[in-house]
């Protein structure tokens, strides 16, 4: 059975039961908040359960290392529309330790690209597009860096509603402990 058919069984299940019933909420959420966070799977109830989030609490977004890598894409887009839309008040940027992006450098991944039958002409490709693939697809050196990185390029932002506190937090996949990297009240960076 593929993974996907599993999904449908459980599905219809949870469906017929009503098991949905328990996680019904509104679009916007009861903190306020909306969250930019890893997409890591040692964070997928960790989080929410270190930060006393239920499900309606917070607009959570994930990717890979939490990261605002252009304030134009996607990742800001999403900010954005929590804020105007969605009733968020506030942001919070929250990295961890251990994060797989830290370190990771473009040549491993396009060396598994090319593993797994990525022709190195369609890199090239990217390339000549505008794109530098290198820059693209490195990660970071430090996850605390990262944070104040991605809180500085939302405070920046020239569509950020005036003295919106956009805080930057670093958890630990093992614990759940917090540690403040920027208090967005204070505007202090705490390293």
């Amino acid at each position: 059975m593929t993974i996907l058919q599993t999904i449908l069984n459980y599905n219809d299940t949870f469906v017929k039961e009503k098991k949905y019933e328990e996680y019904q909420t509104t679009k916007f959420p009861n903190k306020k908040l909306v969250i930019l966070s890893c997409m890591d799977t040692r964070l997928t109830e960790l989080l929410p359960r270190a930060m006393n989030l239920k499900n309606g609490d917070a607009k959570i977004i994930k990717n890979a290392g939490a990261v605002i890598s252009h304030p134009f894409g996607s990742i800001m887009r999403s900010i954005i529309v929590a804020l105007y839309e969605l009733q968020a008040q506030e942001v919070c940027i929250v990295g961890h330790h251990g994060c797989g992006m830290a370190g990771l450098k473009s040549s491993s991944i396009l060396s598994k690209a090319e593993d797994r039958g990525v022709s190195m002409e369609k890199v090239e490709t990217v390339s000549f597009a505008g794109v530098n693939i290198n820059d693209w697809l490195n990660g970071f050196s430090k996850v605390e860096e990262s944070v104040m990185h991605g809180v500085q390029m939302v405070k920046k932002h020239p569509l950020l509603p005036p003295n919106t506190p956009v805080h930057g937090l670093v958890i630990c996949p093992e614990t759940g402990k917090l540690d403040i990297v920027v208090n967005g009240y204070e505007s202090t960076i705490h390293v």
